[in-house]
This record gives C-alpha cells, sequence and structure tokens, in this order.
C-alpha cells in the first residue's frame, strides 16, 4: 500500500520549524505495511494545498496531511480538501463541548476562532483527538483517501498511534517494512564498508543501509514486504552476523544511547565514574548525566579549562604542563588520576585537546584530543586528531571518551 504525506505551513518552507513529523510517519507507517513514496511540504495557501494533494490523490489515492488544523486564518486546509470531495460543513456540537471541557480544566475560556475547529465537513470520519483542540479528519470517497492530521508532533503521533495507523494496518495485508540499526563508533565508514563487503552480498531480502553521524556509523538492516514475524527473525539472525563480523565497535541496536549503555556496565560492575575535562568543557558530564539512574555512578568531574585550573582543582603538575603541553596524554593521564583521587571512583577518563578553529600547530594539529582512562587497575592512554569543525570535534571526543571506556569495562 504506498501513500503521500503533504505537509501544511509556511513555518515549514521559511525553514524556522523542522519537519519531524514525516519521519516519524515514514517509521511508524512502514512497520504496518505503508510505503510512503512522497513527502512535499507546501505553504498556507488554498491553491497549494489543493493541487498538491490533488495531484498526490491521482498517484496513490491514499494521502496524508500535516498541519493547518489550527484555529487561526492560515488554517485553511480542511476547507481545500472538503472542496475536493465537494462537501459542506456541519458544526458538531460533540466536538465544541469537548473543547469547551479542555479550556475550562486549563483555567481559560476558547476563544471565537475556536467554534471553527468543530466544524467538520459532512462526509469526513472524526479523528477524536484527546492530546490536543485539533480532531484529525478521514476523508473516504471518490478521490480517494485523505486523513488530515495536526501539525503540532505530539498530537499528531498521538492520532497516528491510536486512530490511524490501526485503519490502514486492517487494509495493508499484513506485509510490512521493518528496520533495526546496529550502533557503531570508533571505526570510518570506509572500515565498516571493507569488513562486511563479503556480508553484503549475502543479505537478500534485507538491504543493509550506512548512516555516518558525529558519533557514529549506524548499519539499518531492512525488510521489505515481508509478514512480520518473518521479517523480525530475519532481522534478529542477520544482525548477530554483522555484530560477528563488526566486533566490538557495536555497542548497542536501535536509537540507543552509548552513556546509558556505559552507565549500565558501570552499574553491574558496582564502579563508580569521575571526569576530568578540558576541551570537551563538561559535554561527557553532560552526556552522562542525561541518563536516568546515572547518579548510582557518576560521582562527579571538573572541567579543567585552564591550565591553572588542571593544576588546582585536579592536581596536575605545573611543570608536566611546561614539559609536554596541556595537549597531551601525559596531561590526561593527570587529569583522570586526580578526578579518581578527587572523587574517591573506579573509572575516571581525562580528556584535553585542541578543538579549533586556532591553536594548532604542526606538531598538534586542530582536532588533536588526548584521552586517559582509568578502570580499576587499568590505565590507557591515546591521541586522536578528530575532523570537523568545532562543534563536531568535540561531540566526537566525548563520544570515543565514553566508547573506549565501555570497551574496556567489557574485557577487563
Amino acid at each position: 500500500m504506498d501513500l503521500e504525506i503533504v505537509a501544511i505551513g509556511n513555518e515549514l518552507l521559511l525553514g524556522f520549524t523542522v519537519d519531524t513529523n514525516g519521519a516519524e510517519l515514514g517509521r511508524a507507517l512502514a512497520a504496518i505495511g505503508v510505503r510512503v513514496t512522497r513527502r512535499t511540504t507546501v505553504g498556507d495557501d488554498p491553491s497549494s494545498i489543493r493541487a498538491a494533494v490533488d495531484e498526490a490523490l491521482r498517484r496513490t489515492r491514499l494521502v496524508l496531511t500535516t498541519g493547518g488544523l489550527g484555529p487561526t486564518r492560515d488554517d485553511v486546509s480542511k476547507k481545500v480538501i472538503a472542496e475536493l470531495y465537494g462537501w459542506s460543513f456541519r458544526f458538531h456540537d460533540d466536538i465544541w463541548e469537548r473543547l469547551v471541557e479542555r479550556f475550562r480544566r486549563m483555567g481559560r475560556e476558547p476563544a471565537p476562532a475556536n467554534r471553527g475547529q468543530a466544524e467538520v465537513p459532512e462526509g469526513a470520519v472524526v479523528l477524536n483527538n484527546r492530546w490536543g483542540t485539533a480532531p484529525g479528519l478521514w476523508f473516504e470517497g471518490t478521490p480517494g483517501i485523505v486523513i488530515m492530521l495536526p501539525g503540532v508532533p505530539g498530537e499528531m503521533r498521538k492520532l497516528l498511534e491510536h486512530e490511524v495507523a490501526p485503519r490502514l494496518a486492517a487494509r495493508a495485508g499484513g506485509a510490512v517494512v521493518l528496520s533495526k540499526e546496529l550502533r557503531t563508533s570508533s571505526i570510518p565508514e570506509s572500515t565498516l564498508a571493507t569488513r562486511l563487503a563479503d556480508l553484503e552480498d549475502e543479505l537478500a531480502p534485507l538491504s543493509l543501509a550506512y548512516l555516518p553521524g558525529v558519533r557514529g556509523v549506524d548499519l539499518r538492516l531492512t525488510a521489505w514486504n515481508l509478514p512480520v514475524d518473518e521479517a523480525r527473525n530475519l532481522l534478529e539472525r542477520t544482525a548477530a552476523r554483522l555484530r560477528a563480523v563488526v566486533g566490538d565497535v557495536v555497542y548497542g541496536e536501535d536509537g540507543v544511547d552509548l552513556a546509558a549503555v556505559l552507565v549500565s556496565r558501570l552499574r553491574e560492575r558496582n564502579m563508580t565514574l569521575s571526569l576530568g575535562e578540558s576541551c570537551t568543557g563538561g559535554l561527557v558530564g553532560a552526556r552522562v548525566t542525561a541518563i536516568a539512574g546515572s547518579s548510582a555512578v557518576f560521582q562527579g568531574g571538573a572541567v579543567c579549562y585552564s591550565n591553572d585550573a588542571k593544576t588546582a582543582l585536579l592536581g596536575v603538575s605545573a611543570d608536566l604542563i611546561a614539559s609536554v603541553g596541556a595537549v597531551s596524554p601525559e596531561v590526561a593521564l593527570a587529569l583522570a588520576r586526580g578526578a579518581r583521587e578527587r572523587f574517591g571512583t573506579g573509572a575516571a577518563i581525562g580528556v584535553t585537546g585542541i578543538a579549533g578553529p586556532d591553536g594548532g600547530s604542526e606538531d598538534k594539529p586542530v582536532g588533536t584530543v588526548c584521552f586517559a582512562w582509568l578502570l580499576g587497575h587499568q590505565e590507557q592512554e591515546a591521541r586522536y586528531v578528530f575532523p570537523g569543525n568545532r562543534e563536531e570535534v568535540r561531540e566526537r571526543a566525548a563520544q570515543y571518551a565514553l566508547h573506549r571506556l565501555l570497551r574496556m569495562a567489557e574485557t577487563d
């Protein structure tokens, strides 16, 4: 079953709002056997909306729109779609009563403009929006099917899950498109592709996509148009084969955060963590503390940006800094040791580097970052030169710091 998406809103065209709904819809619809064949974005202009929906209906006879269902003057989409079907509007007292009650619970009264949200084309099915003010609408007639959902992401997702997906799944025939991702770190995309070259020839009927980003490369396996149980089993078996080939650069699956995996491993080992950060400016600590339950593991850290701070806060020798430079494995190790001593932890990370855009030299170019990791009696150091701008260098450094400690925790 093929479907086209039409996203409506001037804010989307101007770039002030990013269309996260399109990505969410693509994933959710594929999982019930509905293939999104095209996504179109138009502004709050009746003629543009009408043309986009009319053309999409001619291609697939199944269209889903987002946006344009609010109470303001630029929310004209349902009027335009009603014209395509030749339907007039009828005021729904039950919708209005729910709106009034919703506003009452918030200590407010609906504005006169909100009454328009209770006006529904006579042939449309109302998709009850229990999470907002604008109901979704399901049009079905001679032109085809148009499903209209609010543009507010939270409302759109709930309506999709509870009102739209069950209806479409019943018509899709049982075949689905499912994906599974393996998350990797500390390995270039080209190296991954080389390792997996022989296996890729054996993946049919699955496909494999490489999704590189600042934090690493995700490997996405996709099963196309298979029964759901067959798709899931095939994805699990193939993911295990990929893991066996690429090894410990895989740290998790399906959107899991590396910091969450590390916190879990350290917690299993009853081990605590501290940090001594320079160029990352607390980014490693922010990644860790973003994880619920990290307080059982993370004791604290120090952001020692200046040389004086390195000495005063974590006891890094000024003579050491003068002799080898602040960006060196030796100073990274001193930061880690200082953090472990100050916070009394079993594991520690030290990071110091040159994020740029200035400050590099021939021996230590911009992007040079030095690390140290302590885990029990283990001590490891590394020096790495990361590509990218200042933000990317810092992000890559934080990811590498977390991943290397995870590998130590899993192999010790």
